[in-house]
């Protein structure tokens, strides 16, 4: 027979454990479950749904929204993720140098990040209103006409763009300043002994060595851009039309707006789906940035 203290040894990493495992099926494995088989049915929000089978998926190929959305993610996607990439690299250049205030610069730049997205929206709503907006006055006072940057369906992703770009830049910087001062310096005073130049110095050393970071970044980048969804949904909406309408925006229309929930949750297996693509590409990238160093 066992004693009491083993069983109470066996029993201990269950109790510790449990609260966890029970918060992880209540909030994430249940209602996994029950989109998978929602994505099966035609079901509205109230009442019992009827089995399509793969109706929903199928559906996707001639829903012209869905198509849009997709087009729109990827444009989105492809406006965000270098440029803030680019200008935080850039800031972590100028930053990691001995500069007066450069504690305070960093957290200036990093704060835009921390800040909720529904406040960021609404700020950035009120300063790009085309009537009374801060960016439109600026503009009056140098003669530059209106700019209807929310009301266009040609600038109002070109905005929320901006907006992104900018919340977005702090975080960049932070990785890449942690990136640069890994870096031994001893590579860069040899280089510079041998008679290499400042840019030389950049693109021969400091860009290959931070080619993991960098790896890491994309990866991370792309999937907060996939599911980007407060900034747009508090400034545009997902208009003025559907210029903006990202694909996580349409799962939210479908089930919230138009009541289907069927169709909505088979859209957002399509999105989980492509955010798991790019996190099993993301672990790859971690692995090979450990092996790196």
């Amino acid at each position: 027979m066992s004693r009491p203290d083993d069983r109470r040894r066996r029993l201990t990493p269950y109790v510790f454990v449990g609260p966890a495992a029970l918060l992880f099926a209540a909030f994430s494995l249940i209602p996994i479950v029950i989109a998978i088989t929602l994505s099966f049915q035609d079901t509205q929000t109230l009442g019992e749904g009827q089995w399509v089978g793969l109706d929903n998926f199928a559906q996707m190929s001639s829903d012209r929204l869905f198509r849009t959305a997709l087009v729109n993610t990827l444009l989105f996607t492809i406006g965000t993720v270098p440029t803030a990439m680019a200008a935080g690299l850039a800031l972590a250049v100028a930053l990691n140098r001995p500069l007066p205030g450069r504690g305070v610069l960093r957290a200036m730049f990093f704060v835009p990040m921390v800040a909720a997205g529904v406040v960021v929206g609404v700020v950035m709503s009120w300063i790009f209103n085309v009537d009374y907006g801060v960016a439109n006055n600026a503009l009056a006072v140098v003669g530059i006409d209106r700019i209807p940057w929310l009301t266009s369906p040609s600038m109002a992703m070109v905005t929320l763009i901006i907006v992104v770009v900018w919340t977005r830049i702090g975080f960049c910087m932070v990785i890449y300043l942690g990136a640069l001062q890994s870096i031994p310096a001893e590579l860069k005073e040899a280089a510079a002994i041998d008679g290499a130049g400042r840019w030389s110095r950049f693109r021969s050393i400091t860009v290959p060595m931070l080619t993991p970071t960098t790896s890491i970044l994309l990866i991370l980048n792309v999937v907060f851009s996939i599911q980007a969804f407060d900034v747009i949904y508090v400034m545009t909406g997902g208009g003025p039309g559907f210029s903006t309408t990202v694909l996580i925006q349409y799962v939210f229309r479908s089930a919230f707006q138009d009541g289907q929930m069927g169709y909505a949750a088979a859209l957002g297996l399509v999105l989980v789906g492509i955010l798991l693509v790019f996190t099993l590409l993301r672990q790859q990238a971690s692995k090979r940035a450990e092996s790196f160093l």
